[in-house]
């Protein structure tokens, strides 16, 4: 039997245990991060030099496990350079899934290129290699070299999947798709940082992939985000151009392409040093959360969002399938006006105004998922004693 919607909110209240205002997920700061903050303070060096922009990148890298880690200004800055470094180029296609955030094609339009979208896996919330296979089986021909659109004749660059709430795509089949058909692997891992797919790391499949850390991730630095890179060269590359391309010297100023003003500033970074050293805690509390989550959901008509088979997740966001967009409706209405912050998955991209002009498959699942979906209270349980 399906609980009520005032026994959602006392369950939520007797997780939390508190009578006031529970957020949808509230960033965790102690000591530790007011100690750093005030130290690039009084250094002076708060912009993009300084110790611990290096130390955070070296951190990432620490427990992501990937070759190289570059700070970046946020996620969708990072994401915007994984693009440009991928050789994606004004009027290329980019595949992408239709059940996700703005920022991922957001990032695809500053490319100048044009998102393409498809539908997503139920299991995992993110893209369906299947029916990525589908859509290029009727829309695309490969040279051996490049994948073309056919009736357009644009070439269609790279492939964007996002680990949705924290939980990992279908990497090694997509990554299969990819290959088949001569497109780049980009992983959107802005939200989930933590998450491991078959003991791998998110983010760290693809030659470059994008991390955020905004106010309402696991971690946060405020703003900011980390572009992951697989070969040093590239990485090297990679940092150059998000430092507005400058070629090092003791006053000269000379930059030698094109750049982007990305480096995350040293203020930032104190604060994601700090984070990182309580992660694993956030990610334990995070997953005692979802299993408090998932025993009481069982056996109700609302169906709990799980971890994917050999994955394991950071349960950034929690979130439940209503049986329909009624009951979803009904939830989220009742949950606010209780003063528990609850919401609806994003809007379809292909309903935006600036992207319904967008090619795009059948999307059957997106559709589905996005009428019944609702994100629950995500902060980690005790994150104000943390």
């Amino acid at each position: 039997m399906s609980p009520t919607t005032s026994q959602l909110s006392e369950f939520i209240r007797s997780l939390y245990q508190t009578n006031e205002f529970i957020p949808l997920h509230a960033p965790t700061f102690g000591e530790r991060e007011k100690q750093n903050v005030l130290d690039t303070i009084e250094s002076t060096f708060v912009s993009s030099v300084g110790e611990y922009v290096t130390s955070f990148e070296k951190q990432v890298e620490a427990f992501t496990g990937a070759h190289r880690a570059i700070a970046t200004v946020n996620g969708t800055a990072a994401l915007h350079t994984a693009l440009y470094m991928s050789g994606v180029e004004q009027g290329d296609f980019v595949i992408t899934q239709a059940l996700t955030f703005v920022a991922t094609c957001n990032a695809i339009h500053h490319m100048g290129a044009e998102p393409v979208f498809v539908d997503v896996n139920r299991q995992t919330l993110g893209m369906c290699p299947v029916a990525l296979e589908a859509y290029l089986d009727e829309s695309a021909i490969t040279d051996g070299e490049n994948c073309i659109h056919k009736r357009s004749g644009r070439k269609i660059c790279a492939c964007v999947p996002m680990h949705t709430f924290g939980h990992p795509v279908q990497l090694d089949e997509l990554v299969t798709v990819c290959k088949k058909w001569n497109i780049e692997l980009v992983e959107d891992a802005a939200e989930s940082l933590g998450s491991f797919y078959k003991g791998q790391h998110t983010g760290t499949k693809a030659r470059f992939s994008a991390l955020s850390f905004n106010g309402n991730k696991i971690i946060t630095t405020g703003g900011g985000g980390m572009l992951l890179c697989a070969n040093e060269t590239e990485a090297r590359r990679a940092k150059h151009i998000t430092t507005t391309a400058k070629v090092p010297h003791p006053y000269e100023f000379y930059h030698d392409e094109p750049g982007f003003n990305y480096r995350m500033p040293n203020l930032n970074a104190a604060l994601g040093c700090a984070q990182m050293e309580k992660l694993e805690t956030f990610i334990e509390k995070k997953r005692e959360l979802a299993q408090q989550y998932r025993h009481f959901f069982k056996d109700s008509n609302f169906q709990f969002i799980d971890e994917p088979s050999e994955c394991r997740s950071n349960f950034w966001l929690n979130a439940i399938l209503c049986e329909n967009e009624r009951i979803r409706d009904s939830v989220l209405e009742e949950q606010n006006r209780a003063g528990i912050m609850c919401r609806p998955i994003w809007q379809l991209m292909n309903k935006l105004p600036m992207f319904k002009h967008c090619l795009h498959g059948e999307l059957p699942i997106s559709e589905d998922i996005q009428s019944r979906l609702v994100n629950i209270p995500s902060s980690p349980i005790g994150w104000d004693t943390i």
